[in-house]
């Protein structure tokens, strides 16, 4: 019989992944020539795991790596400020054990959440393709196996809620017809699961205000009612 998979080991295979030839050469492009603000740092420059508590109730799922954040740093969301934006958040609604997420080592934890993201490599113009999406669900799906308790979904933008239902369609959960539509805060029943959206905390959303603090608070808010014990 087979040892059961940790999820140490897949973190493990995930950094070895070279799939996408695309990704490939655009992380490491990116990290032989940075901006002037990383020169002399040593870019991570390889595929990210999964990041955060193996007894999660909460998986939160984003896009990708951002070139010079965790494809510089080595953890998801992690030295960007799209992560600012997240990890403040999550730490309101007591999902993180601080606001900032800086480096890998900064003390940093997760406490019922896990996050990862839908392409694990940084994309060129934050746009991976469908077949760079569709290599990297494994990945997801099984870490949906490995994280047994998960009950809610948190999305970070269509790619990502997209990408989820893909996930657990593998996964041999029924998917809703018609299939549930992307929204800020919209909630979707998927077998066992609950699909939560939320914008995605890119600056392009935050500094035109499409995407508020509030906003996001309220999606956290809502993951941690859904987990929350039912009243008898």
């Amino acid at each position: 019989m087979a040892t059961p998979e940790t999820l140490a080991e897949l973190g493990a295979e995930v950094v070895r992944c070279r799939r996408c030839p695309r990704l490939v050469r655009w992380r490491e492009e990116v990290a032989e020539d940075p901006p002037p603000r990383h020169r002399g740092e040593t870019y991570w420059a390889r595929p990210l795991p999964g990041f955060g508590d193996p007894a999660a109730r909460v998986f939160v799922v984003g896009l990708a790596p951002a070139a010079h954040g965790g494809n510089r740093t080595g953890r998801v969301f992690t030295g960007d400020r799209s992560g600012d934006w997240l990890f403040r958040s999550m730490h309101r609604a007591g999902f993180a054990t601080q606001p900032e997420s800086e480096h890998p080592g900064d003390g940093l934890r997760l406490t019922g959440a896990y996050l990862a993201a839908a392409v694990r490599c940084a994309p060129p113009a934050n746009k991976p393709t469908p077949e760079e999406r569709d290599n990297c669900l494994p990945y997801i799906t099984r870490e949906l196996e490995l994280l047994g308790r998960v009950r809610v979904l948190v999305t970070l933008g269509s790619f990502a809620w997209g990408a989820a239902l893909r996930a657990l369609g593998k996964r041999g959960t029924d998917i809703p017809k018609p299939k549930p539509k992307f929204g800020h805060l919209t909630e979707a029943e998927v077998g066992d699961y609950a699909l939560l959206g939320s914008y995605h905390p890119s600056q392009q959303n935050t500094f035109t205000g499409k995407l508020t603090e509030e906003m996001l608070d309220a999606v956290f808010r809502r993951a941690r009612e859904l987990i929350a014990p039912r009243k008898p």
